[in-house]
């Protein structure tokens, strides 16, 4: 393929000197998408990518590919009040899920349906909550990505919308006071009241009557506490408990509030401090017995769950706590629900836990916490959202997955102890052979690293004394993809992906990388991958493509590093450290300039995670690694594209515009040979999309690994 020249981009002779570092910028002027030399560069990017795009083969064959797979569609677990479920499900063919009421005499019916809003795609269900009494639903919508949500609230028997939309409630929980007249939710501050640049922070909680002006809310907590705050908020079902938390941006560590409505108004809640100043995550939960059940890290990287009571007289600070389900030493606990209906001789506690990203379920005594068996799950995949009757009962549902399995809800009756499955996602489509081997290797450090492999078949042939893969490598190396993430306390687990099923169906092999950042391994495994030991993230990636490459899997030549927002840093890193260890890479909504990160976006709100450039020894990690400050002339780099989206308001798409020009400057190969591409999508955002936009960013990105790799599709 040949293309056009890269577009002009001249580079500034701007350099800082920023607590001692000289920091160059020469692409600053892109920083601004309004300005005329920035909308003229854009134009000729989307040419340029369009040129190209119109001559990559085996874009409508995925195109075709990742839709029949997509339409599995999805079913979530039902949320219960009383004898009335709400649930979303997507049908082959929807743009989006929509969301269902239903009950056993009415059947059920449509509640929310996006499309039917918004019939262009744009609008997005971000939030949904359910009064008590199953009367009345809060819920969000936003539109062209931007995930700023408006709230209002429906009548679930009428369907009418009755009352808002009230706006700045991006990321709003809602938590309901029994009658469903009255609610708890976070709401930011308006943009006049607060310093310039500084409107996504400064976010309260308030108490809100149902049709009453949002002028008359009142403000319960937030005055004089972190502007990056974020707020959890929950209500008892019996409505004497309030629960609210509180963490600064992504910081891995909460302060907890709880206050007794029965003791003090709705509107005045005197809360008190159950965890404050604590290096540590902690989630309450209040239980029809009285008790409450703390999910905590607080001395348990992997996580126990921990109890105390009301009646304790250090109740509700630590000191009151004690032990009910330990910590597993190699997994790491993620859910919990109490079964305690009249059909059970003892009530139990339901635990997830994931050992090495892959879920597992056990049923334990509440009163003591003693395990009593363990479920049976369908694959080695993940097992999220599990859910109970709020005024109790004996059953329990959960969603499950793997890499070869549409999203499907089980549910658990604990009186009878069976676990069968109870909705699945409602397409019908035909699945390629997958095979999933998890692998073990060493990263820079010595450290044992996992990643999970995915191929057409278990390997080929015997590998002479192991590989860790199950005793086998492949018998040809093939194209590959190795994704990663390694931030921000998250886990890359197994999950039906259409993307990975139409890659490796056409003969490629894929792998995930547990790295360190994430929360694979528990708290300490996360912070063996933030601010100053970031670097170790890196390096895991790095050893993981050495892995692939050692074991047979793929070359070089033939493997496409590919990552988004926190892993499109990684990706990043990837391009500038080894250039050598990859032919392509695929960098979607990316942050890579980490001088200036903090400025755009919610930026601010990762500096825990990352640190600031306002600190010293903080800059130096950040140019360590930064990946826009470490490009190169002469270096033959991975061919690149850069995938963004114009609504983002997560990550500014000027980190892609900047590294992007920086790369086309001397990439030290020809465009044809290796091109650095920029995919810009309009109207949509970091978050939730359609699923025909998914689809074409999925079928244009695999098609562009695949030209760079030699996979032929079809």
């Amino acid at each position: 393929m040949t293309l056009r020249p890269y577009p002009d981009a001249p580079r500034l002779d701007l350099t800082e000197t920023i607590h001692g570092h000289e920091v160059g910028d020469p692409y600053r002027w892109l920083e601004d998408p309004a300005s005329p030399q920035a909308k003229a560069w854009q134009q000729a990017e989307d040419e340029l990518y369009a040129s190209y795009l119109a001559e990559l083969p085996g874009v409508a064959k995925l195109t075709t590919r990742i839709g029949e797979l997509l339409a599995a569609g999805e079913v979530s677990p039902p949320v219960w009040r009383g004898e009335r479920q709400f649930f979303t499900r997507r049908e082959p063919g929807q743009e989006h899920a929509v969301l269902y009421t239903a009950t056993a005499a009415e059947g059920e019916r449509v509640l929310i349906d996006p499309i039917a809003i918004d019939p262009t795609g744009l609008t997005t269900l971000d939030r949904w909550q359910p009064d008590h009494e199953g009367g009345r639903l809060a819920y969000q919508l936003s539109e062209g990505g931007t995930e700023e949500s408006l709230l209002r609230v429906l009548d679930v028997a009428t369907g009418a919308v009755i009352d808002g939309p009230i706006d700045r409630c991006r990321y709003s929980p809602v938590g309901w006071l029994p009658g469903g007249e009255t609610f708890y939710y976070v709401r930011r501050l308006p943009p006049d009241q607060v310093p310039d640049r500084e409107e996504q922070f400064h976010r309260r909680v308030y108490l809100h009557q149902v049709g009453a002006p949002v002028s008359e809310d009142r403000m319960i907590l937030g005055e004089g506490l972190e502007k990056t705050n974020y707020y959890g908020i929950t209500v008892s079902h019996d409505g004497r408990w309030l629960t609210i938390t509180a963490a600064a941006g992504t910081a891995p560590r909460n302060d907890v509030w709880v206050a007794d409505l029965t003791e003090t108004a709705a509107d005045a809640p005197i809360l008190q401090v159950m965890q404050q100043g604590v290096d540590a995550q902690t989630w309450p939960v209040a239980g029809r017995d009285g008790r409450f059940y703390l999910l905590t890290d607080a001395g348990a990287p992997r996580r126990r769950i921990m109890v105390t009571e009301p009646a304790d007289p250090a109740f509700p600070e630590e000191a009151s706590w004690r032990e009910l389900v330990g910590a597993d030493p190699d997994a790491v606990l993620t859910d919990f629900a109490i079964l305690d209906g009249p059909g059970l001789a003892e009530p139990v506690l339901l635990v997830a836990r994931q050992r090495h990203a892959i879920s597992e379920v056990s049923v334990h005594d509440l009163a003591f916490g003693d395990q009593i068996r363990t479920l049976d799950l369908p694959g080695l995949g993940t097992v999220g959202a599990l859910t109970e009757r709020p005024e109790g009962g004996n059953e329990a549902w959960f969603s499950y997955t793997d890499f070869a399995t549409p999203g499907l809800v089980l549910r658990y009756d604990a009186a009878a102890g069976t676990l069968q499955e109870w909705q699945r996602a409602p397409g019908a489509v035909s699945i390629p052979a997958a095979v999933a081997q998890q692998v073990a290797f060493t990263s820079a450090d010595g450290t044992t690293v996992r990643m999970v492999v995915i191929s057409a078949d278990a390997g080929g042939r015997a590998a002479a004394g192991g590989t860790g893969s199950g005793g086998h490598v492949p018998a040809l190396r093939r194209p590959a993809i190795l994704n990663g993430y390694g931030g921000f306390n998250i886990s890359l687990t197994p999950a039906y992906s259409a993307a990975i099923l139409a890659w490796v169906e056409a003969g490629g092999v894929y792998a995930v990388a547990g790295l360190r950042g994430g929360s694979e391994e528990g708290e300490e495994w996360h912070r063996a991958g933030m601010r100053a030991h970031k670097q170790n993230v890196f390096d895991d990636f790095h050893a993981a493509a050495e892995k692939l490459i050692a074991d047979g899997w793929t070359s070089s030549e033939q493997l496409t590093v590919w990552g988004g927002s926190n892993g499109g840093l990684l990706v990043g890193a990837s391009i500038t450290q080894r250039p050598d260890l990859s032919a392509a890479a695929i960098c979607q909504a990316p942050l890579l300039d980490m001088v200036r990160y903090e400025r755009f976006g919610l930026g601010e709100t990762w500096n825990d995670e990352y640190g600031t450039a306002a600190d010293p020894e903080e800059l130096g990690w950040l140019l360590g690694y930064s990946p826009y400050h470490h490009v190169r002339p002469g270096v033959r780099y991975p061919a690149v594209l850069f995938t963004v989206f114009d609504g983002d308001t997560r990550v500014d798409p000027l980190h892609a515009r900047k590294m992007c020009a920086a790369l086309q400057h001397d990439s030290g190969a020809s465009a044809s040979e290796r091109p650095i591409l920029l995919r810009t999508e309009a109207r949509v955002g970091h978050g939730a999309r359609s699923i025909s936009r998914s689809i074409a960013l999925g079928a244009e990105s695999l098609a562009f690994a695949a030209a760079q790799t030699g996979l032929r599709i079809g």
